[in-house]
């Protein structure tokens, strides 16, 4: 089981370097293409992280630690 992961854990590696490789060769528009793409991908992730955080409690104490702090006078004013 463990050379299988291996294994699979050096395809994916080769492929990242393919990736890489592939990238770095794009003319500039398609360049810029793929920017805009990959931003938008990370974005969505990140807001599908979040989410998933909120849902389950994680972001629980932090966020009332910020309330109770905010009631109490604990803030900053920009």
């Amino acid at each position: 089981m463990l050379v299988m992961a291996e294994r699979k854990r050096g395809e994916i590696m080769m492929l990242v370097q393919q990736i890489k490789k592939e990238v770095a060769r794009l003319p500039e528009v398609q360049l810029k293409e793929f920017r805009s793409w990959v931003e938008e991908f990370d974005a969505s992730e990140w807001d599908k992280q979040f989410e998933k955080d909120v849902a389950s409690g994680k972001l629980d104490d932090i966020a009332n630690r910020a309330v109770s702090d905010f009631k109490k006078g604990k803030f900053k004013k920009p």
